[in-house]
């Protein structure tokens, strides 16, 4: 049997969880996609990741140690997730050929792109049956960085769902047994992601950008204000003369990547905000308008 899984974390068949866990820390920070720019770093992230998911998993350890490749199709792990026409996917086909279960000595099962597996559509059905459904929901902004439970309705039942944090908007969510029934099989409900957009922050990877209003006054002379960021509530200090479209970069707060469990950051974008003429003494106000450069 190869041992193509124990091969893509470098270690060897008999490697204890310890050894395979740090071996997999010290790959996934070799090739993660925020540190290593070279073509395919962040195919072979995901290679690891998934085959990660299957040796730190002492029940699927044991299916692979077991039937070896043929739960590939026949080929090594390192040509199956290659071949794999999603990678952003391969984590999702990974849980779904482990958690299909394997007992009955593979009948119907024809390889990654048969007829035995029908991925995408049919579901994992060895026996052919497509008893997945598909379905599309919303999820708020906020739900989507945190993570949490997430009622939904769905044929006239309320299902609730966990939304793992860091969830992006075309990802997809796999509920077990809430698909079609047939023959005594119940199939699952696929959930097509779309993230409702925030009215405070933007997104873009990891990374979060929020506009933040300070006192003139902070701008001008310097000082500190408390901003609200999902982790907690921070204290960050102002250099005087800042401008207007300064960006603060908080390391660490921004989104959980749920994949490699790294944070990206928040960086906060300065807006100045004026005080109200109408507020100020009319003293200052006069002194302003004499003074002040145009």
């Amino acid at each position: 049997m190869s041992e193509s899984l124990y091969e893509t974390l470098g270690v060897s068949k008999g490697a204890s969880s310890d050894e395979i866990k740090k071996a997999y820390r010290k790959l996934a920070r070799k090739y993660h996609p925020d540190i290593n720019k070279d073509p395919g770093a962040e195919d072979k992230f995901k290679e690891i990741n998934a085959a990660y998911e299957i040796l730190s998993d002492e029940k699927k350890r044991a299916q692979y140690d077991q039937y070896g490749d043929n739960m590939f199709g026949g080929q090594n792990f390192h040509d199956f997730a290659r071949g794999s026409a999603d990678m952003g996917d391969l984590n999702d086909i990974v849980k779904n050929i482990f958690s299909g279960g394997f007992g009955g000595g593979f009948e119907g099962f024809e390889g990654f792109g048969g007829g035995g597996f029908g991925f995408g559509g049919a579901g994992f059905g060895f026996g052919g049956a497509d008893l997945d459904v598909n379905a599309k929901i919303s999820i708020p902004f906020d739900v989507a960085v945190t993570g949490g439970e997430h009622k939904i309705n769905f044929n006239g039942e309320s299902i609730k769902i966990k939304i793992p944090s860091g969830i992006e908007g075309g990802e997809k969510l796999r509920i077990k047994g809430k698909g079609k029934s047939a023959g005594g099989q119940t199939g699952d409900l696929i959930l097509a992601i779309s993230v409702e957009p925030s009215d405070e922050y933007e997104r873009v990877g990891d990374d979060l950008y929020k506009d933040v209003e300070i006192p003139l006054k902070t701008m001008l002379f310097g000082g500190k204000i408390n901003v609200h960021t999902y982790k907690k509530d921070v204290t960050i200090k102002i250099a005087e003369n800042s401008k207007t479209g300064t960006k603060i970069r908080l390391k660490g707060y921004g989104v959980q990547n749920r994949k490699s469990g790294i944070y990206g950051d928040l960086y906060l974008k300065a807006r100045v905000k004026l005080p109200n003429i109408s507020e100020l003494d009319e003293g200052l106000v006069k002194e302003l308008k004499e003074k002040l450069p145009e």
